[in-house]
């Protein structure tokens, strides 16, 4: 898949690329590497076992349902996708939080990279989320490595420089390039839209779908300069003084 998003950015672009390649690919790959490092030493050796137990103990809400096991990791799938929605959106609200995410955000360029790129802090908060959720949700084994696989190519996919033809339609089901392309533009308006990770049933439901809005370039209001896109600026960015003071988080997305 990957290989086919490449082949498929450079054919049908979204947008034209402003920042200067392959440095900035390099540096969100870097940022990525950091971050699956900490998913593969920290989140996985919990993770796993955790499901099995509880499959095993029956436990949790999709465990209780009473189907066949099948039907009870369609359930849990279901549910973490739709949990998942609720913690992006809480990572735009809660303001310790947003500095985390803005690492993600503040890219001037929008492609498959941009999905490798978050701040290794922010996958570290993940890991009890994670954990909650499959306690909670009553996720099993099966469920979880199937999500697990269906949400990193759909954040591939849907940070992916490309102009779909069928976007609009797509949009009715999955989150696509379309759709994502206006949640990462510099406007906050347009960041309060679009929260979907995988199916965007969930921003239809909740009237945060957008699928057209303001012309804006990719970024953050306020982050627009090339000097603050360096792999150092980029792991400090969180812990900046005057981050929340400057209005990023509070003059941000509010409620719909």
């Amino acid at each position: 898949m990957v290989g086919w998003l490449l082949f498929a950015e450079r054919h049908w672009p979204r947008r034209a690329r402003t920042q200067p390649e392959p440095e900035r690919t390099l540096r969100n790959a870097t940022l990525g590497v950091i971050s699956l490092v900490v998913v593969a030493l920290v989140q996985r050796p919990l993770a796993q076992p955790l499901a099995r137990h509880m499959a095993v103990r029956g436990k949790g809400l999709a465990q209780n349902i009473p189907a066949p096991p099948w039907l009870r990791d369609v359930a849990a799938f279901l549910a973490l996708d739709y949990t998942m929605y609720l913690w992006h959106i809480a990572t735009h609200r809660v303001a310790w939080l947003w500095r985390l995410h803005l690492v993600h955000h503040v890219d001037l360029d929008m492609d498959a990279s941009t999905a490798l790129r978050f701040h290794a802090v922010d996958m570290a908060i993940s890991v009890p989320l994670r954990l909650l959720q499959i306690r909670v949700l009553g996720v099993g084994p099966r469920a979880l490595a199937v999500w697990e696989g269906w949400f990193f190519a759909s954040v591939l996919f849907h940070h992916s420089n490309l102009r779909l033809s069928f976007d609009d339609a797509l949009a009715h089901v999955l989150t696509t390039p379309g759709m994502h392309d206006i949640h990462h533009r510099a406007n906050f308006a347009a960041q309060d839209r679009n929260f979907s990770s995988g199916f965007s049933v969930w921003d239809w439901l909740h009237g945060t779908i957008a699928l057209r809005a303001a012309d804006a370039s990719i970024g953050v209001p306020g982050r627009g300069d090339a000097a603050s896109q360096g792999l150092w600026r980029a792991l400090a960015l969180p812990f900046e003084v005057g981050i929340v003071e400057a209005g990023i988080v509070e003059a941000g997305p509010n409620s719909p």
